[in-house]
């Protein structure tokens, strides 16, 4: 059985900034945080405020930590996936990220998000728009909650002369 070091981490204390940043640089080892996300880790991994706000910063500072390029990677992986603008704008509220941010990544009045919305519909649905009122209610229902917005929904199903 292999024994494990000890963790200087852990064992400098919760008030140690550089043990703060260690645990943060682990945390970006695996995938890439907003800056609140990894401050909302470190204190629950029960490091101090104080050490955690130096440590972040200290981070940003070395641009290790940036929320411009966490919010384009967020929406550029989640538009690949299928995801709507609404969804992704919410979801980088809920991480954290500041609104100017969120407004420069995602633009919902960008056309391409109506040609991503029709590529989901026909992706799930097929080519054919639907046929009747009870189907296309069911794709809009769809669509709306993976994130598209009305109109691009509309576009979408067949409701725009414009659409598709």
């Amino acid at each position: 059985m292999r024994r494990r070091r000890p963790d200087r981490a852990a064992a400098a204390g919760p008030d140690d900034p550089l043990s703060a940043r260690l645990a943060a640089l682990r945390l970006l080892n695996r995938r890439d945080y907003a800056m609140a996300e990894l401050e909302a880790r470190l204190s629950a991994a029960g490091f101090g405020p104080a050490s955690v706000a130096e440590a972040v910063a200290g981070l940003a500072r070395e641009r290790l930590v940036d929320d411009g390029r966490y919010a384009e990677h967020f929406v550029a992986y989640h538009a690949a996936r299928g995801h709507g603008p609404v969804l992704i704008a919410q979801r980088l509220r809920e991480a954290g990220v500041s609104a100017e941010l969120i407004a420069g990544a995602v633009d919902a009045r960008d056309p391409a998000w109506r040609q991503r919305c029709a590529g989901v519909r026909r992706r799930r649905f097929g080519a054919g728009l639907p046929g009747d009122w009870k189907e296309r209610a069911r794709q809009a229902r769809f669509l709306a909650q993976r994130g598209f917005a009305a109109d691009q929904v509309r576009a979408a199903v067949g409701g725009d002369e414009d659409g598709d």
